[in-house]
């Protein structure tokens, strides 16, 4: 599979080398970080009402002290709905005084 030449796409090349076929329906993970638990929580309430979002966890990272919301979608992991997804999730995030930090994909099996 080809992809475009950024960060997204090279994240999808090695996926696929990996063996993960993103032609099926995947879990993704969004992660999005926030200073103040106060946002954080603001912004779960408000992503778990999204239809896009199948569910959002919270919780504070030991390392950082800084708050990390998993926004959970289920989809296709296409390069660009995986992109209009991310910026999307990450204009509401925003609004919160959260910025995004990348996505991860589950296995199939876990999706």
């Amino acid at each position: 599979m080809q992809f475009p030449n950024d960060d997204n796409g090279q994240l999808l090349t090695e996926i696929a080398a990996a063996g993960v076929d993103l032609s099926i329906m995947h879990q993704v993970d969004f992660y999005i970080l926030f200073e103040q638990q106060n946002d954080a929580q603001k912004f779960v309430s408000e992503i778990e009402a999204d239809s896009l979002v199948q569910s959002a966890a919270l919780e504070k990272c030991k390392d950082t002290g800084v708050w990390e919301v998993v926004a959970h979608v289920k989809m296709v992991p296409e390069h660009t709905l995986l992109g209009q997804a991310e910026q999307y999730i990450e204009s509401i995030a925003n609004n919160f005084n959260g910025y995004g930090d990348g996505w991860g994909l589950m296995d199939a099996e876990d999706a």
